[in-house]
């Protein structure tokens, strides 16, 4: 790989380039732990995301993340937290890429027409900041299970497992704040102000 190759090798262990690095902030010794885990992190991100060249931006941005995340974190056994870390990151850019898909969702989680359409808002980009504006105006109570349901995938006995509430409030709750949003973005379509809330 092209990235990071004029590095010159070091024969200090990774625990000793790694404190240096957190006391200098010198990238040059944070390189040169990192070039030696290369091929394993760009098989690991590889196998998550499947494209050679997502597989190579993946490892440059991780080497990004790293760099902050050492600033503000001891860590013991290095390759193994590294390779974690590689695998939440390509976990994160595959949940990314899937919310901009509109795909199926588990006919477990599905209630009605109107949810799918739901599905749907959230996953077309250009309604993003619609919509987080638009959740932001529901109930702190409406918000999370709406959040839990429709973004994380949870089902509305983890929901109640998670929040402490009972499993008619959750679907109440989540029925009452996805009819908001609905009224919410449309009213945001045509620009005026929301009128009536479902408490």
């Amino acid at each position: 790989m092209p990235f990071i190759k004029n590095i010159p090798s070091h024969s200090a262990g990774d625990a000793e380039l790694i404190a240096a690095y957190r006391q200098s902030g010198d990238l040059s010794l944070l390189a040169a732990v990192y070039q030696r885990y290369m091929d394993l992190l760009y098989g690991v991100a590889l196998k998550y995301l499947g494209d050679p060249e997502a597989a190579r931006d993946a490892v440059m941005a991780i080497f990004e993340e790293l760099a902050q995340k050492l600033l503000k974190h001891e860590v013991e056994n290095f390759k193994g937290w590294l390779y974690t870390l590689a695998k939440n990151h390509c976990l994160m850019q595959l949940r990314s890429a899937k919310r901009m898909r509109t795909g199926e969702f588990d006919p477990d989680h599905m209630q009605t027409g109107e949810e799918l359409h739901l599905n749907g808002v959230f996953e077309k980009e250009q309604q993003l900041d619609k919509l987080s504006k638009c959740l932001e105006s529901l109930s702190p109570e409406q918000k999370t299970t709406v959040e839990l349901f429709y973004l994380q995938h949870k089902c509305y006995k983890d929901i109640g497992a998670m929040t402490g509430l009972e499993w008619n409030k959750v679907r109440s709750y989540i029925q009452n704040g996805r009819r908001n949003l609905k009224i919410c973005m449309e009213q945001q379509e045509l620009n005026i102000q929301p009128i009536v809330k479902i408490k």
